[in-house]
């Protein structure tokens, strides 16, 4: 009996057809290709998506200071998750949707221990490439530091007060809402996402997950890798909060919410429904013992 061996990458093996188990299937062994990839790969792939992320956040703010209408910057921050999905690199609100997928499955080898190392290694690629971004853009708002925050990164840092401070002003109650905006959030980009599953050519995958990912920034949601770059950057802008406020009044909650949404929403439920009964709503088909007693 031969080793066992991993499944390609997910962006290698091409969704077969449009119906719902088929690319719900596609869904899973998304997620087991992940549980079996490289540190190395993991690494490299989270940090190339929270750097791009970071830049698409960081032009629709720029676009919606420069134009005075939100709408217009969110038409135009979806590019950033479009070209992450096209190039198969890694979100954490990505992986906490399709990975515990393959464990539900129970797929040969994926463990609690692998779902786990998959989503600690893209949570800190996530992380450093949002961070080097941050520095990056605050350095070229501010010439190194050597002048006054300009509109933009003024606005930044008011993101960074509002999404922290403006939450604890309303205790148990913001902490509920901040959940909710990550159950929102993560609800609408994993949709967008898996149903990109469905398009065969490019310009099918940018337009599927260009709505749900427009909806998300437009009315104010919260997603964690974009909150990577907004808050350290808030901070080094002077936004008046903490890092613990950071942690506690935004991340931490978001984090969660953005895993409760995406996998609940979206990942259990189209599996649950699509998949996991898709052979019980098979035609059956008749026996001899049927066609005998038929007689």
């Amino acid at each position: 009996m031969g080793a066992y061996l991993p499944p390609r990458p997910w962006s290698d093996v091409p969704c077969p057809t449009s119906a719902p188990p088929d690319f719900v299937k596609h869904m899973v062994d998304a997620g087991e290709s992940k549980v079996f990839m490289s540190t190395r790969d993991t690494l490299i792939r989270s940090f190339m998506a929270g750097a791009i992320l970071a830049l698409a956040a960081a032009f629709a703010i720029t676009v919606t200071v420069q134009t005075g209408n939100a709408l217009v910057g969110a038409l135009l921050f979806p590019v950033g998750f479009i070209l992450i999905y096209l190039l198969g690199f890694d979100l954490l609100t990505g992986v906490f949707t399709l990975v515990p997928l393959a464990w539900i499955d129970k797929r040969p080898g994926v463990t609690i221990g692998g779902l786990l190392r998959n989503w600690g290694l893209v949570f800190v690629g996530n992380f450093a490439g949002a961070f080097l971004v941050a520095v990056m853009m605050v350095v070229t708002m501010t010439y190194g530091f050597q002048t006054p925050p300009n509109e933009v990164a003024q606005q930044i840092g008011s993101i960074g007060e509002g999404r922290t401070v403006g939450y604890a002003e309303y205790g148990a109650g913001g902490m509920l809402t901040l959940f909710i905006r990550g159950v929102l959030c993560n609800w609408m980009v994993s949709t967008g996402v898996v149903a990109a599953f469905l398009a065969k050519d490019v310009v099918g995958k940018a337009l599927i997950m260009w709505m749900p990912v427009m909806l998300f920034f437009y009315m104010g949601f919260e997603h964690s890798i974009v909150n990577m770059f907004l808050f350290p950057a808030g901070l080094m802008l002077g936004g008046e909060f903490s890092i613990m406020d950071y942690l506690v009044w935004n991340e931490i909650p978001t984090v969660l919410g953005n895993l409760v949404g995406g996998l609940s929403f979206v990942g259990l439920t189209l599996y649950a429904t699509h998949y996991r009964t898709a052979a019980k709503r098979q035609p059956k088909l008749p026996t001899l013992s049927d066609h005998a007693v038929s007689r």
